[in-house]
Parts: structure tokens; C-alpha cells; sequence
């Protein structure tokens, strides 16, 4: 066939013509890429030749590229821009994708070419980088079960075939919960929210057609509902909406696909041979263990814990004076935080986002790429999917490096949450290849665009995420920029975050949306001192999802996962005014996929590792120091997964680090 997904790319730095593509071409051009991998796949699996690392590893390295356009095309417009055709297709593709991925790894003649070249690794004088490739590819093939026979190798084809299946509707019905539900205001009900947040308001009403302002189950529009609407009743309803996102009943109930996701997860881990699905993939992680992992989060809940619990004191006391009896409550804490904030730290949210502009917080994170890593990024006038998408070529010495999509605002098509991803990993096998990275966030779409400080920080840690693609300098595409350990994976972009809080780019980006005056002194430091402020909350609210998911990985799979969310949350003693920040009926991260599975904690484990590498640049003097930068990128930025992480993070920083770093970092250290 000949639609624009399988033709050359002859467009600038090949991108994909969007402009040329419409839905009725993927299904097609998936069936004919597909077809096209799996004749690949058997052309290696039956090569008369002897097994090397030519003819079958790097051959499987070869092998896709068709299937790799058609999907990364299909998957960043579907995830950004569904609409019920790209769903359907999706839920079409998903079981079809795994299914070709059980047939590849349980390719038994496959996996013995595989076996061959890894028993003469010794002999084989592979780079490195090579000998990482070859380990990844046996190990990959080993723990999707290519040793399996008979009765269990039919099995786990099976469970991954239904775990895609699941993951995909898990992921559209939570997607369809927050489209439907908004709530309606009147002009009455706007009372004491500032104009940003009407502003939202009043837009995503337009987007709904509602005839007046809503709040949705955006997370950029009910945060601050939730910080300064003084309406209790309808702080509870807004609340009580977005907490039961994935469980109202009828066909977007997400807590039954959440009991089968982890039966199957455990029947898998098991016919693998492996205690649990934590023990299966924690295995290839950092953390290594379950109790590992347990040891790390719990060190953490204990003084956060006993913080919120001290600040819920507080809330309640001001609650009270306010008139409203009885216990603080979930839809209570933003709305009193928010109040303490003001006068503790004499920071008002409404007069500090008119300095924090989207397009400068933008080009603030580009300056600072800039003065580390000596990048330099140029608009680009080029097809895209949405009208709210733009691109960016970036540069080097002159060089092209990379191009980079920016997707910013929330819209009803897009699934929530912030995110990066490669429409082309970087690679110099079979052919040099520059990538093409995407950040998607869901900030609130206003004129002027503003975010909040928390916003700010999401856009640099998605612009770090990036930089790890964008930087990543390795010859296979399998181990290029964040093809990583997942608990090393959130570093770059944890660590990134840290160049916000950097007084001076504040001084020079965080300028009036409307004077075009910088931040006053005063109001900087005072931003900075409370960078902390709520911790306690920030803290129980995703160690506790951490643990949930922990627990549901490592003990036996639950018929009940909510039961057993509530059993975990009781015995840490979860204070009754906070809740988890990802529930299990909306807990995408771990349910829409395994990526996170059993591996929420990851980001914690990370910032670990964050807190202690920005503390390099601390004791050098300059958060912009061209030595420290120069190691940032050859250790870590650079490097993919060529090297396990530990020994690159040891390069990087002589030792691996403690926790003390991250609670001294969030404000939590005795």
C-alpha cells in the first residue's frame, strides 16, 4: 500500500507528515508492518548460517522499522488526541501487539540462535556496549519465557495477550470518566476564586459547550478549585467526582480489571519461576527486592507521616474558626492549605502565577539546557498532530541534535498526566538516526497561558526526561536514552527540576504576564522558602500509593483490590484527611501498563539519587558548573542503558547516596 505512514519520510528531519495521515490509514498500514516484522523475525529464526551476534542480535536490533513508524505515530495521537476511532483501534492493536510479542520471545529456534551467541560471548572480543546489548537481549527472552514448554508456554502467551487487552481498557475508561464529568457554576459560585482559575473555567466550558464556566476532573482546573473556592458543598462534590474516577459503576468500572491485571500478573511471575510479580521485576531494577523497596518508603512514611499529622492540627484548628465543625476532610486540606500559605509564607497563588508564563518557563528551561549543555533550539514550522502542538529544532555547535514537540494544554481527547516519549529513539545502528522527543502535559489553556509553580516544575521534570533522550549517545536503539532501570529512569528528570529553584533563572523568566516586570526579590525568596510547604501532604499522598501498589505486587494477588487498599492504608495509620494520590480504580501508572507496576515507588527511589547529584553542583559553587555538567551528560545523560545504573550513578558521583539527601531535601529530617 502507500500511505504516507510506510512511505519515506522525505519531509524536514524526516518527520512524520502528519498533514498526510488520517485514521482510516493505521489499521492498514499496521497490518502490512506487522506482517512485514514477523517475516523479519522469522528470517532470523531460520538462517542456515551459524548464530553470531550479527546475523541474530543485531539483525533483531534491525528488524521493525515499518512497525516502529506506523505505531509511533498511532500511539502519540491516540494517548494525546483520542477520539472513539483511534479507541477502538487501539483496543484492535493492543491484544495483536502482544500476542506478536509472545510469539517472538517463545520463538523457540529464535532463542536458541539467542542461547549460542550468548554461551560464546567470551569469545565473541564485542564492545562493551555490545556485550550489554547481548546480555538484555538473553535476559529479555528469558523472563518472557522463550524456555517455557508445552502447557505453560501457551499459558503466558495467553496472559499477555489479556493483560494488554485489560490495560487498554483500563486506560480508556478512566480517560472516558474524566471526559464526561464536569460540574456546572454559576456566576454566583465563582465567589473568591481568582481570575485564573475562572478563566479555566469559563474555558473549559466553552470546550464542553456547558453555556457558562465547569470544573472538570482536569487536574490544572480542580487543584485550584479545590485551593480557593470557600464553597464547601461544592468543594466535596468536585472532590468525591475525581476520587471515584474508574469506579462509578457500569462499563467504565475499572476495580474488576484491576483484580484480574494482578491475578494474571501473579500466574505469570510464578510460571516463571519467581515468588511474586515484585520479586519478577524488581529482579532487574536498582532496588533489586521487595524489601528493599519496603525499607526505602517506609524510612520516608514515618517523619511525613508525623508531619502531615502535626499540619492536619493546624487546617483543622483554622476550619474550625472558620465555623465549620467536626474533622477536616480530603475536599477540606488543598482549600486550608492554601489559606495557611498566604499567611505564613504571605504568598498568594493568585499573585504569583502571572509570573509564571508558559512561553517563559519554556524558554527558561531551553536557557538552561543551553548554559549546560550548550544546546540551542530554533522553532520549527512543520505538520503536527494538534493545532496546540509546536516544535523546536535543537542544535549544537551548528549540528543538529534532536527535534522536540511540545503538546501543553489539557483537552478532553487527551489522557491526563504529564509525559515524554521518543517518536524516534536515538541510534547509530543500522544507520545514524537523530531523535524526535515529544513532552505532553495538561496544563490550563488561557490567554495568557500561566502555570502554577507546581506546573513549572512538571515542565521542567517532562524537559529532563527529554534531555535524556535528546543527549543519548549509543549505537543500539534497544538501550538509547531512557531505556533504562525504572528506578533510574525518573533521575534525569527529577534532577532537571532542581534548575528551577535556581534563584537566578527565576529572576531572569519569571517575569509579569502583563507588566513584563521580573519578580520582586522579596516575592522570590519568599517562593522559595516555601518550596516545601505542605510536604507532609505531597509525601503521604504518594508513599501511600507506593505501598498499596508494593502490597498488591508482592503478596498474593487480591479478588478484592480494594479491600486490600483499605487494609494497607490502615495499618500505616493514613491520615483520614488525605487520600492516596492515585487510587486503584484510577492508578494508570500501574494498571494501564507494567511499566510502573510494582515499580511506583521508583520515583522516590530516584530522588534519592536527584537530591544527592544536584548537591554536586552546590558544593562546586555554581549550579551551572561546565565540569559537573561535562559528567552530568558522559555518566548519565549520554550513556542510555549501556551500563547497569548503579555504576553509572557511581561514575557520575563517586558513591551511591543515602536518604538523608531526600529528606533533607522535602523538608523532613529530624
Amino acid at each position: 500500500m502507500t500511505t504516507a505512514l510506510l512511505s519515506d519520510w522525505t519531509g524536514p528531519f524526516a518527520l512524520a507528515p502528519f498533514d498526510q495521515i488520517n485514521d482510516d490509514d493505521f489499521e492498514p498500514a499496521f497490518a502490512e508492518a506487522l506482517a512485514a516484522h514477523k517475516a523479519e523475525i522469522a528470517a532470523i529464526a531460520e538462517n542456515a548460517d551459524a548464530p553470531s551476534f550479527a546475523n541474530t542480535v543485531e539483525a533483531l536490533e534491525a528488524a521493525g522499522e515499518a512497525l516502529d513508524k506506523v505505531l509511533s505515530v498511532f500511539y502519540t495521537i491516540a494517548g494525546a488526541d483520542s477520539n472513539p476511532k483511534r479507541e477502538a483501534l487501539m483496543r484492535d492493536f493492543s491484544p495483536q501487539l502482544a500476542a506478536h510479542s509472545a510469539e517472538i520471545s517463545s520463538n523457540k529456534a529464535l532463542f536458541a540462535r539467542i542461547a549460542d551467541v550468548w554461551e560464546q560471548r567470551e569469545t565473541l572480543d564485542l564492545s562493551e556496549e555490545q556485550q550489554r546489548v547481548l546480555m538484555l537481549t538473553h535476559r529479555g527472552f528469558v523472563r518472557g519465557g522463550a524456555a517455557l514448554e508445552g502447557d505453560a508456554d501457551a499459558r503466558i502467551k495467553e496472559i499477555k495477550s489479556r493483560l494488554a487487552v485489560l490495560g487498554t481498557e483500563f486506560t480508556q475508561n478512566l480517560l472516558a470518566d474524566e471526559r464526561e464529568w464536569f460540574m456546572p457554576l454559576s456566576e454566583d459560585d465563582l465567589e473568591g476564586l481568582p481570575d485564573f482559575v475562572i478563566g479555566t473555567a469559563r474555558a473549559a466550558g466553552e470546550e464542553k459547550e456547558a453555556g457558562g464556566p465547569v470544573v472538570t476532573l482536569s487536574r490544572s482546573l480542580i487543584t485550584p478549585f479545590l485551593q480557593f473556592s470557600p464553597r464547601r458543598d461544592l468543594r466535596e462534590k468536585a472532590f468525591e467526582a475525581w476520587a471515584a474516577r474508574g469506579a462509578n459503576g457500569g462499563e467504565t468500572d475499572n476495580r474488576a480489571i484491576a483484580a484480574e491485571i494482578l491475578a494474571l500478573r501473579e500466574e505469570r511471575a510464578k510460571l516463571l519461576g519467581y515468588d511474586s510479580f515484585a520479586d519478577y521485576k524488581l529482579e532487574t531494577e536498582m532496588a533489586k527486592t521487595p524489601d528493599a523497596v519496603d525499607d526505602l518508603l517506609m524510612s520516608v512514611w514515618q517523619p511525613a507521616k508525623a508531619q502531615a499529622e502535626a499540619d492536619a492540627d493546624v487546617l483543622t484548628a483554622m476550619m474550625h474558626d472558620d465555623g465549620v465543625n467536626g474533622d477536616l476532610a480530603p475536599w477540606d486540606w488543598r482549600y486550608y492549605a492554601e489559606k495557611r500559605r498566604k499567611a505564613e509564607h504571605d504568598l498568594d497563588e493568585a499573585a504569583i502565577k502571572p509570573y509564571f508564563q508558559l512561553d517563559r518557563m519554556i524558554e527558561a528551561s531551553f536557557d538552561c539546557a543551553s548554559r549546560l549543555f550548550g544546546l540551542q533550539f530554533k522553532p520549527l514550522d512543520v505538520p503536527l498532530y494538534h493545532a496546540d502542538c509546536r516544535a523546536w529544532e535543537v542544535t549544537r555547535d551548528g549540528q543538529h541534535v534532536a527535534v522536540f514537540i511540545g503538546d501543553y494544554f489539557a483537552r478532553g481527547s487527551k489522557r491526563s498526566g504529564a509525559w515524554c516519549s521518543a517518536m524516534r529513539s536515538q541510534a547509530k545502528f543500522p544507520e545514524v538516526q537523530t531523535p524526535v522527543v515529544i513532552n505532553v502535559c495538561n496544563f490550563a489553556k488561557s490567554e495568557p497561558a500561566l502555570l502554577s509553580y507546581d506546573d513549572a516544575r512538571t515542565l521542567f521534570h517532562e524537559f529532563g526526561h527529554a534531555l535524556h533522550q535528546m543527549l543519548s549517545n549509543v549505537t543500539y536503539e534497544s538501550i538509547s536514552g531512557t531505556s533504562v532501570a525504572r528506578d533510574f529512569v525518573e533521575l534525569p528528570s527529577q534532577l532537571y527540576e532542581h534548575w528551577l529553584e535556581v534563584p537566578e533563572v527565576l529572576a531572569e523568566f519569571a517575569t509579569h504576564a502583563e507588566t513584563g516586570e521580573a519578580m520582586p526579590q522579596e516575592m522570590l525568596d519568599k517562593v522559595l522558602k516555601a518550596a516545601n510547604f505542605d510536604m507532609g501532604f505531597a509525601t503521604v499522598e504518594y508513599v501511600a500509593s507506593a505501598l498499596v501498589d508494593l502490597a498488591f505486587h508482592k503478596d498474593a494477588a487480591p479478588a478484592d483490590p480494594m479491600a486490600k487498599q483499605a487494609e494497607v492504608l490502615e495499618v500505616l495509620g493514613m491520615p483520614a484527611a488525605i487520600t492516596m494520590r492515585h487510587a486503584t480504580p484510577h492508578f494508570a501508572h500501574v494498571f494501564a501498563g507494567d511499566g510502573y507496576s510494582s515499580g511506583y515507588y521508583s520515583y522516590m527511589w530516584s530522588e534519592v539519587m536527584d537530591a544527592d547529584a544536584f548537591a554536586a553542583f552546590e558544593e562546586a559553587g555554581d549550579a551551572f558548573d561546565p565540569e559537573r555538567a561535562k559528567a552530568l551528560e558522559a555518566h548519565i545523560l549520554s550513556t542510555g542503558g549501556s551500563v547497569e545504573a548503579d555504576a553509572l550513578y557511581k561514575r557520575f558521583r563517586g558513591r551511591l547516596p543515602g536518604v538523608e539527601a531526600l529528606l533533607k531535601g522535602r523538608g523532613l529530617a529530624a
